[in-house]
């Protein structure tokens, strides 16, 4: 991908091999500013990204703040900022995305390359939302508020670092945790993850198989790797970007990780409304499930087709044992929309739970099928609190008889219906 500017570089010193590097891999046009003329750069050229190269460059809060006065009012558009720091200190300037000063400029290129990748869903997003407007239709909202808050992170390690890892991050963002990298491969080919943190316990040639088999994979090209181990400075940059070696107490190994995290979560948001807006509205983009309305309309054309026909159709509604809590209903609502039948759909309901259906499908197996999917949300998703423990799910399950309509169907598998999942 190229590097199209404007890119703002800052820096109260000359920074030559920097820039040109960055205008060997196609950056144009480059505009070199120092840290007290950052907000006015901004304002002037409107960048499409801003590297800080200079760790002190925003040493004064006052120049940071001004910086994030200035990009608010440069558009909707994501304007990624990239910080170099030193040592495991976390970025000064709260929205950036940290590297260490000292790091390899091809790592600074490629993790500059994917931020702008983001950068360009982005702005497609919000051109097929505008024009989707403009044509009639109604587009869906794009999430609001922080992506750390729908974030998920693994955690994985079997060393004396791994429980206080597993707590400061799950005091900040969802957390699932692995005691083998093997457990880490199956979460993440099984749910949306946004981080994952290698702790201590593992050799190193152990992290150094792991992370080939992330690079190899194009699903994981952009995923933040926090590792402990050493393995870093070997690894091509072009292949995992966001990898970062961490060191410090577990508070500043989240802070260095969870910038990264942010940004992944916001392109989640993203490629979700995005397959929101190919489905003319009808996906919900925080869930990945249909919405609400459009499922409801498409149960009541399933039971109409169901009750023409004389096929079967099955309603499940899964419960959590807590589904007021909404970051942990959002990762079961998103774990459930990779788990149903392309035949079937599902939304989240307004109490937090779960309704899928069925079609052209018995009592027994649409039973069988809902279980396991219950089974799957217990062993994956995390309850909340310190304990971590495994989720309690319950599942009820009614199939269509002559006699219902959407309304009754819907009320058979209500709360008083529960049976626990196996």
């Amino acid at each position: 991908m190229s590097l199209q500017g404007p890119i703002i570089v800052v820096a109260d010193a000359p920074v030559p091999l920097l820039l040109d590097r960055l205008a060997g891999a196609g950056a144009f046009p480059l505009v070199e500013a120092r840290g007290h003329q950052v907000a006015e750069a901004v304002r002037s050229v409107q960048p499409a990204a801003i590297i800080l190269a200079d760790p002190d460059a925003l040493a004064d809060p006052a120049v940071g703040d001004a910086l994030e006065d200035a990009l608010a009012a440069v558009g909707q558009l994501f304007v990624p900022v990239i910080t170099c720091v030193r040592g495991d200190a976390a970025s000064t300037f709260g929205p950036a995305l940290p590297i260490d000063a000292d790091a390899p400029l091809g790592r600074l290129i490629a993790r500059l390359r994917a931020a702008l990748r983001v950068r360009t869903l982005h702005g497609s997003v919000l051109r097929r939302a505008a024009s989707l407007q403009e044509s009639g239709g109604e587009a869906p909202d794009l999430p609001d508020g922080d992506p750390l808050d729908d974030a998920t992170v693994i955690v994985t390690g079997r060393g004396r670092a791994y429980p206080a890892l597993t707590v400061t991050f799950g005091e900040r963002v969802g957390l699932t945790g692995a005691l083998s990298l093997e457990a880490a491969s199956r979460i993440l080919h099984g749910r949306d993850i946004d981080g994952i943190v290698i702790g201590d316990g593992f050799s190193k040639r152990m992290v150094e198989m792991f992370l080939a088999e992330l690079g190899a994979d194009a699903r994981f090209r952009d995923l933040p790797v926090g590792v402990l181990e050493d393995v870093v400075t070997d690894f091509d940059p072009e292949r995992l970007p966001n990898l970062e070696r961490v060191t410090g107490d577990p508070a500043r190994i989240a802070d260095r990780v969870l910038p990264l995290v942010r940004i992944h979560a916001f392109s989640g948001r993203l490629r979700r409304m995005a397959i929101s807006l190919d489905a003319k509205g009808v996906v919900d983009p925080h869930t990945g499930l249909r919405t609400r309305a459009a499922f409801l309309r498409d149960l009541a054309h399933a039971v109409g087709h169901a009750a023409d026909r004389g096929n079967g159709l099955a309603l499940a509604r899964i419960s959590l044992a807590n589904p007021e809590d909404s970051r942990l209903s959002l990762d079961a609502a998103r774990i459930v929309a990779r788990l149903v039948r392309t035949s079937d759909f599902a939304c989240r309901d307004q109490d937090g739970t779960i309704l899928v259906a069925f079609t052209d499908t018995g009592l027994g197996p649409a039973h069988v099928v809902a279980r396991r999917i219950a089974s799957v949300l217990r062993h994956t998703a995390l309850a909340p609190g310190r304990e971590r423990g495994t989720l309690d799910t319950s599942v009820a399950i009614a199939a269509l008889n002559g006699r219902d309509t959407v309304d009754t169907l819907i009320a058979r598998v209500s709360s008083d219906g529960m049976v626990a999942a196996g």
